[in-house]
């Protein structure tokens, strides 16, 4: 096991200790999520906090071990191998996906491969039949956990993306109400499709599978689009985005859609 002081060490099971019995211990530093992640032999752990998100009533890591265990056989995800916690931590055991995440620099020059796989990524979420998927994120659900959230003061304007930077949280709240759709399409969708969660192959053949999917749920396509294209700027470049949407088979899409799902995203999204 690593060395360091790490207070969750005391609560970490015994039953979780057996399964990892001695393997290394390597800690992984890819994603924005604040938990403690590490590769521990050929599986890897995820440790956080545990308190239940408000209005979703689940923590976390709970929140994307139900998923995993639901999208099983359904498409490439990690299998659970464990999942627990007490009164102050939670632990969830997954197996490894083989791959790169597609924001790897080693792609740098291969853009429109990586825009390719990742569009195909997005048709084999949304095609896949979710007529019994018991996760809600439809656009009455998620504005209902919006208000919430800016009722009770749960969201940190200091931590917005770049677009809503300088905007307060009624700002951006009286934002998505305007921008709000009056119709959406419902699929099964990944709820955070960002180039760090698709894994491809080193020869940019096929995607190789999905991670972190504590957000997925029934939901309209553009909620996967709009978080594809924001990362996909972040990571190689804006102009690369219409190449996105080409790929995918939406040369032109509505632009205040996209914002609006962009904007949900810093209204539902607590990182705390």
């Amino acid at each position: 096991m690593m060395t360091g002081a790490n207070d969750w060490q005391a609560h970490l099971p015994s039953s979780l200790r057996d399964l990892l019995e001695e393997a290394n211990w390597e800690a992984d530093e890819l994603g924005c999520s604040g938990n403690a992640i590490y590769r521990v032999g050929p599986r890897y752990l995820k440790i956080a906090p545990y308190q239940r998100v408000p209005f979703l009533g689940q923590s976390a890591l709970e929140a994307e071990a139900v998923r995993l265990r639901w999208l099983h056989g359904l498409l490439p995800v990690p299998h659970v191998h464990y999942y627990a916690h007490d009164d102050q931590y939670e632990f969830l055991l997954i197996s490894e996906i083989a791959g790169l995440v597609s924001c790897d620099q080693t792609f740098s020059d291969r853009v429109p491969e990586v825009l390719r796989l990742l569009a195909q990524g997005l048709r084999m979420l949304h095609d896949v039949d979710a007529s019994g998927c018991p996760f809600d994120c439809t656009i009455a659900t998620r504005m209902e956990q919006a208000r919430q959230y800016v009722e009770q003061n749960l969201i940190d304007p200091s931590e917005f993306n770049r677009e809503f930077q300088g905007m307060s949280v009624r700002d951006v709240y009286e934002l998505a109400l305007r921008l709000r759709p009056q119709h959406e399409k419902i699929v099964l969708t990944h709820g955070d499709y960002c180039l760090p969660n698709i894994l491809l192959d080193r020869q940019l053949e096929r995607v190789t599978g999905f991670i972190d999917w504590g957000r997925a749920g029934l939901a309209d396509p553009y909620q996967d689009l709009a978080l594809a294209a924001r990362s996909l700027t972040l990571n190689f470049g804006e102009q690369w985005v219409p190449l996105l949407f080409e790929a995918y088979g939406l040369p032109d899409p509505d632009q205040d859609t996209l914002r609006y799902y962009r904007a949900m995203d810093e209204l539902t999204f607590t990182r705390a």
